[in-house]
């Protein structure tokens, strides 16, 4: 029998998981990637719950574990810079037992390496179109080169070309805010350590994984849904003279390359698969980043759409079982992220200071540990409500 091609739009995190897995179960799989080469930026995430055993189950998880960001502290400033309270990452980012924190980029790059020498990735390019008939997918792309697939998947990301090209334009559910990550060059004195500072409708966040680590900044801000013309004059309109080092963080904008500037939005489908295109990760089902889930929910969803199409020689049945298998944990992270994308953007000086009073005394509480298991609870019940079929490929 022919061995089935399957084309993956998108180098991220989600493309890669699943060209692994493809050719763990004797599919033929290539990459396209717009981008010239792996993407060199990114911030750092999390991997969780079922997430972690989809990487045991890869064989990668110890090389994920050692490039962990080892983040030891979050703090919490007044707009003076005093400090308010500092606890324990883990702990507080609800992290437990063999979750991981990783840099996206480190991730990326593990995930590329373990399948670079099997899979076949076309850097610089990018889907145009999507000619399907009832024998495959003659793909056109942008470069002008033409070729013939079994299956297209689009990995991605938020914005997918691949979903508008297979299911026109699908309209994003908008969380009420928008974010934005880059790099500050200047040395912040943070070893490890991410501090927060809130205001009535903002947040910025500032963390480095070493001492001498270039920082990364976050700026969230409550809006309506709109488009910025110019992302760095936005930004400047909104947090400046807000306090703490904010002006700083502002004065670094001009030298930024990789500015991030997105709004916090999810994805919501009633099916991720058209004839014989399927989506993945945020292209399907992205929960935002305010979920801390996004990552997880690709590694997860890249095993289970890989299982289900070694388990079925009809696509179509293979897309249900990828459906059905993979719902229920997808609406439960859903429905973290929106809830959590409130908590984000505080929204008056009674809620910021109910928030700084509790985590001021939370450090002397006794039973600090269960209340702060108790409030993460619903992130690890989201982290594992999915059951991953056993690893008919090992």
């Amino acid at each position: 029998m022919t061995q089935r091609s399957v084309l993956i739009s998108g180098a991220g995190l989600a493309g890669p998981a699943l060209a692994y897995w493809l050719h763990r179960h004797g599919l033929r799989a290539t990459v396209v990637e717009r981008a010239p080469a792996l993407r060199d930026g990114g911030y750092k995430v999390d991997i969780r719950g079922a997430a972690t055993e989809v990487l045991k189950r890869m064989g990668l998880y110890e090389q994920a574990r050692a490039a962990d960001t080892g983040m030891q502290t979050v703090t919490y400033v007044k707009a003076d810079g005093g400090r308010i309270a500092t606890l324990e990452a883990d702990l507080l980012m609800g992290r437990r037992g063999d979750d991981l924190e990783v840099m996206r980029t480190d991730l990326t790059r593990i995930l590329h390496d373990a399948t670079a020498t099997d899979t076949e990735y076309l850097f610089g390019d990018s889907i145009d179109t999507l000619d399907e008939d009832a024998d495959g997918v003659t793909v056109t792309f942008t470069s002008g080169m033409s070729r013939r697939f079994d299956l297209v998947v689009g990995a991605d990301g938020l914005h997918s070309k691949t979903r508008r090209a297979a299911f026109g334009e699908v309209p994003l559910r908008h969380l009420g805010a928008y974010i934005s990550i880059f790099d500050v060059p200047e040395d912040l004195g943070l070893d490890r350590e991410e501090v927060f500072f809130s205001a009535p409708g903002r947040m910025v966040f500032a963390y480095s994984t070493g001492p001498g680590i270039p920082a990364k900044v976050g700026m969230v801000f409550a809006s309506p849904e709109q488009s910025f013309a110019d992302p760095r004059a936005e930004l400047r309109k909104r947090f400046a003279g807000m306090g703490w080092r904010v002006d700083e963080f502002l004065a670094a904008l001009d030298g930024v390359d990789d500015l991030y500037f997105d709004s916090m939005s999810q994805v919501e489908m009633p099916r991720w698969s058209r004839g014989r295109v399927v989506l993945l990760g945020d292209a399907a089902y992205c929960p935002s980043p305010s979920s801390g889930q996004g990552t997880s929910l690709a590694l997860v969803g890249a095993y289970v759409l890989a299982d289900a199409l070694a388990s079925s020689s009809a696509h179509e049945e293979a897309f249900s079982l990828y459906e059905s298998g993979l719902r229920a944990y997808v609406e439960k992270n859903l429905a973290y992220g929106r809830k959590m994308a409130s908590d984000m953007v505080p929204g008056g000086r009674l809620q910021i200071g109910f928030r700084n009073y509790g985590m001021r005394t939370l450090r002397f509480n006794p039973w600090k540990r269960q209340i702060i298991d108790m409030v993460t609870r619903p992130l690890q019940e989201a982290a594992n409500a999915v059951s991953l079929p056993r690893d008919a490929a090992a």
